[in-house]
């Protein structure tokens, strides 16, 4: 199958976790004691990676600057797409949440790059060509501006399903593309009649000479205009969201654009592909929104780093399915440098605990500050690959030595799993579990069996 090509502004975004509980003595708002960072791709970066869960092959067009923000940026996206960087003039835009207790409490902007309308490149070019679908994820910032990209993509309309998610700065898109996706108050920004989703779903269709317009509604779905006539698309109930009273939507719309162009290059007509997109927005909502693809950049840890793997987001949606279907969510640790017949039968035996379990792996930073300095021998990316390929393991995340706490706040697992070997010791991640009503659980180890052992036994023959 052919690639699925992102087209768009790539930003990057950071949250900062802290605690509000206290007011200023100057005036009446709150004081934030700043807690742990994280980053995530924004933008079209961002429908780069949610474009990764729905696409065997995502390659990212966007503009990045020769800042520190911007190679950061890079490496966050290269683990999950193939970056075909453009210049950018000025410097990467990021834009900062600072939240306490899950609630934002201020955004801070920075940044003032657009791409640059140069020659395009001939990479670009050649990615464009290749690709089986077009997603292009305006953010205001000149990538749809761009002449050459516009040319080229007019030229491609025809022939491949360009999906494009507008902005309200943007350029209108180019006439034929297969589906556009604007939201309610975009839609009422851009059209030039109508106030009801439906007409403005007519109105813009007519108005971009388009194949559909798709506008997203929140909680009420979509409502799709095509040669059809006007149809709704609401939410399912099996994705509605359950115990979520403030939703993090960040991300919902690069989520359902996604989701749709990935339909698209499977074939799909426009309704099949609205209604995918509608239930994948909707879990992904569900699942925590953009903030669950955020990587900590706390002590020991690198945006960047290799070992921070798809399967670590995965585990916060795993987490989420099993919250709203209302199963139990099993969870352990541990090292697992070498897996061994004693690991297996304790995650077989944890998994028996619930419906899904999820192993939290120490990051390699972490297992040299408790095993020393000749371990891991094997590489937290390649742990979590063996880990996920067995059936008794839902999904698995890295975490740092020091940020346990951090990742069962977010998993909320119903069922903590030690080995019998803590027996007697008290448990600093308990604390954690029981307070969001869970339980610690200890099943015995299987005697023989320990990766240091293995280790010694090996240096022994050799």
């Amino acid at each position: 199958m052919r690639p699925l090509v992102v087209v768009g502004d790539a930003l990057l975004d950071i949250d900062i976790d802290g605690s509000a509980d206290r007011l200023c003595p100057e005036a009446p708002v709150p004081v934030v004691d700043l807690g742990r960072e994280w980053l995530r791709p924004g933008g079209a970066g961002l429908a780069a990676l949610l474009a990764a869960r729905s696409a065997s092959e995502v390659v990212l067009l966007s503009a990045f600057g020769e800042d520190g923000a911007g190679r950061r940026l890079i490496e966050l996206l290269e683990r999950e797409a193939d970056v075909v960087p453009l210049p950018l003039t000025g410097s990467t835009v990021c834009k900062t949440r600072v939240r306490a207790a899950g609630q934002s409490m201020l955004r801070l902007d920075s940044g003032d790059g657009r791409a640059a309308h140069g020659v395009l490149p001939a990479r670009a070019e050649q990615a464009l060509r290749e690709a089986g679908a077009i997603l292009v994820a305006d953010y205001g910032r000149g990538m749809a501006a761009h002449p050459g990209l516009r040319g080229l993509l007019t030229e491609l309309a025809p022939k491949v399903p360009v999906v494009w998610d507008p902005h309200p700065r943007g350029p209108a898109p180019v006439p034929g593309a297969r589906l556009i996706t604007p939201n309610e108050s975009e839609a009422a920004a851009l059209a030039t009649d109508g106030d009801e989703a439906s007409a403005l779903a007519r109105n813009l269709r007519e108005q971009w000479s388009s194949d559909g317009v798709a506008v997203t509604a929140g909680s009420r779905g979509a409502v799709l205009a095509d040669a059809r006539g006007t149809r709704s698309f609401p939410i399912a109930g099996t994705s509605k969201l359950v115990g979520h009273a403030r939703p993090d939507t960040c991300g919902a719309g690069d989520r359902f654009a996604t989701a749709a162009a990935a339909a698209l290059l499977g074939g799909a007509d426009l309704a099949g592909a609205v209604t995918e997109a509608v239930d994948a927005a909707a879990r992904f909502v569900a699942a925590g929104g953009a903030a669950a693809l955020s990587l900590s950049d706390g002590p020991g840890s690198s945006p960047g780093r290799p070992e921070s793997s798809r399967s670590e987001r995965n585990a916060f949606e795993v987490a989420a399915r099993v919250r709203r279907s209302g199963g139990r969510l099993v969870a352990t640790g541990g090292c697992f440098d070498l897996l061994h017949p004693g690991h297996v039968t304790l995650l077989r035996q944890a998994r028996a605990l619930g419906d899904a379990l999820v192993v939290c792996l120490n990051s390699d930073e972490s297992v040299r500050k408790l095993k020393g300095p000749t371990r891991p021998i094997v590489t937290a990316k390649d742990r979590a690959r063996l880990l996920a390929e067995l059936e008794s393991v839902d999904a698995v995340a890295v975490f740092d030595e020091t940020s346990l706490a951090t990742l069962l706040e977010r998993l909320r697992p119903d069922v903590w799993v030690k080995g019998g070997d803590y027996a007697g010791t008290d448990l600093p991640e308990a604390e954690v579990v029981h307070r969001h009503g869970g339980e610690v659980a200890l099943i015995p180890m299987v005697e023989g069996y320990s990766t240091s052992r293995l280790v010694a036994a090996a240096n022994t023959v050799n």
